[in-house]
């Protein structure tokens, strides 16, 4: 398909760029005033997969296709997560070891015991047949909780968690 289109009166007209008005490039961070709000609408509403997943991504610092792919074993293989975890990045191949703040530790121990997930599955469940959350279902959830807090989805993307962490230290 050419940018050219020819349309009804047979003449050919240009057609608009797909990121016209978008705003590209790389997303600012959050805030920790943003963090703690989030965190805590999360808790009131009692949603204990997306607290964990929230503090797993921002104490981890990876990729959103990355986080989704962390599986129970990684955080936690004895049933109870570690103050460290390792996890293994897509685009490098390199693994990543980081810390989890208590806080996380508590929300993924919150989440994970009662669903009974196995040392080998993934800790996050989603809808589809692979039972593992898509990077697509993560992204639609951090805008969710963005705009849930009256911040811009278009502003504060999914890339916005992986630089979180340096703010906040």
């Amino acid at each position: 398909m050419n940018d050219n289109d020819t349309n009804s009166s047979g003449t050919i007209g240009r057609r608009p760029p797909w990121n016209k008005g978008k705003l590209v490039g790389a997303k600012p961070p959050l805030r920790p005033s943003h963090v703690w709000s989030i965190r805590t609408k999360l808790q009131i509403e009692r949603r204990t997969r997306d607290l964990a997943l929230f503090n797993l991504a921002i104490d981890s610092k990876l990729r959103g296709c990355d986080v989704v792919a962390v599986r129970v074993d990684d955080v936690a293989p004895s049933e109870y997560s570690m103050d460290r975890a390792t996890s293994r990045q897509t685009k490098t191949g390199r693994p990543v070891r980081f810390e989890l703040t208590d806080q996380t530790r508590v929300a993924i121990d919150d989440y994970f015991k009662p669903t009974g997930r196995k040392p080998s599955q993934y800790l996050f469940a989603g809808r589809g047949d692979r039972g593992v959350l898509t990077t697509r279902q993560y992204a639609r959830l951090v805008q969710e909780w963005v705009a849930s807090i009256w911040l811009d989805p278009a502003k504060f993307g999914t890339h916005s968690l992986r630089r979180t962490k340096a703010v906040l230290i």
